[in-house]
């Protein structure tokens, strides 16, 4: 799987796009057909807190799908990114299956 990252506003430092990388080939246990990942981190300057914003979108046969994640740190927002296109990945498994069986 391809990953690709792309940060606006402000540069990702090496760690950060390698923690994402990682977090996401993990992925690949649940669904080992997913073609490319495409991962926009955004800073959100609302109020005092400078929240983290991290949207992926998982690039799979016949279908996209989408997880837009807020925290107060990348890495917190990629964790829950990750649990949520975890969730999405079986259910899109589940769906394959029982079409697949009718």
């Amino acid at each position: 799987m391809k990953v690709h990252t792309q940060s606006l506003h402000f540069s990702a430092d090496s760690k950060l796009i390698q923690f994402i990388e990682e977090k996401l080939a993990k992925l690949e246990v649940f669904f080992d057909r997913i073609i490319e990942a495409t991962v926009t981190l955004k800073l959100e300057n609302t109020g005092q807190i400078k929240d983290k914003i991290v949207e992926v979108r998982l690039a799979i046969p016949g279908s996209v799908l989408f997880v837009k994640e807020t925290n107060k740190s990348f890495e917190a927002s990629v964790d829950s990114a990750a649990s949520a296109l975890k969730r999405q990945l079986i259910k899109y498994k589940e769906r394959i299956r029982r079409s697949s069986s009718n």
